[in-house]
């Protein structure tokens, strides 16, 4: 029975060895999956890390890049009105020197409408001076003959310088004028006759 005894404890003892094995192994490959555990929350607290690094970079970029926009909107906003300034300053310019071709064209006009007149009036001075001449009394058709080529000299020099109100203002004088102008030449005309 002894032997017996001696035997279950001889398989006991080995079971016991076994059993020591397996815990020294379970405990060894505990210490290996804690370094691996240990080791994976390292590499995952690294990479919260570089996430929450790119996270805070990315929100750096995304605020530049609203302000960038921001600015660009300003920008252009502000492009747009100096263009559209820019197009009404042009336009007003362009407006201008219309009126401006057209009050030289009006002034030019009257300008030459006063020098024909004055033409006409030398030429009814020379003829009554002519008339005169051959012996009738023109002496006063004569004087007023002059008058008026001396108002119309004045109208034909003063145009160039004068504004358009002056202009309209002389326009009106002088169409008073022919009137006169033109009863005095049927007068002449007629002593001539």
């Amino acid at each position: 029975m002894i032997g017996k005894l001696y035997e279950e404890v001889d398989v006991i003892q080995a079971e016991s060895l076994k059993w020591k094995d397996g815990m020294d192994l379970f405990a060894a490959e505990k210490e290996a999956a804690r370094a691996q555990l240990s080791s994976v929350e390292n590499q995952l607290q690294s990479m919260k890390e570089k996430s929450s690094v790119q996270v805070r970079r990315i929100e750096e970029l995304e605020a530049r890049l609203a302000s960038e926009l921001a600015k660009a909107e300003y920008d252009a906003k502000k492009a747009k009105a100096d263009a559209d300034a820019f197009v009404a300053v042009y336009r007003a310019n362009a407006k201008a020197a219309q009126i401006q071709a057209r009050e030289a064209t009006e002034t030019a006009n009257t300008r030459a409408h006063w020098v024909a007149e004055l033409a006409k009036c030398r030429s009814r001075r020379d003829t009554l001076e002519e008339i005169h001449a051959r012996g009738f009394d023109l002496t006063e058709e004569i004087k007023r003959a002059k008058e008026l080529e001396a108002d119309a000299e004045a109208l034909a020099s003063d145009d160039a310088d004068d504004d358009d109100d002056d202009d309209d203002g002389s326009k009106s004088g002088s169409e008073s004028r022919e009137e006169p102008d033109g009863e005095e030449t049927a007068p002449g005309d007629n002593q001539e006759t």
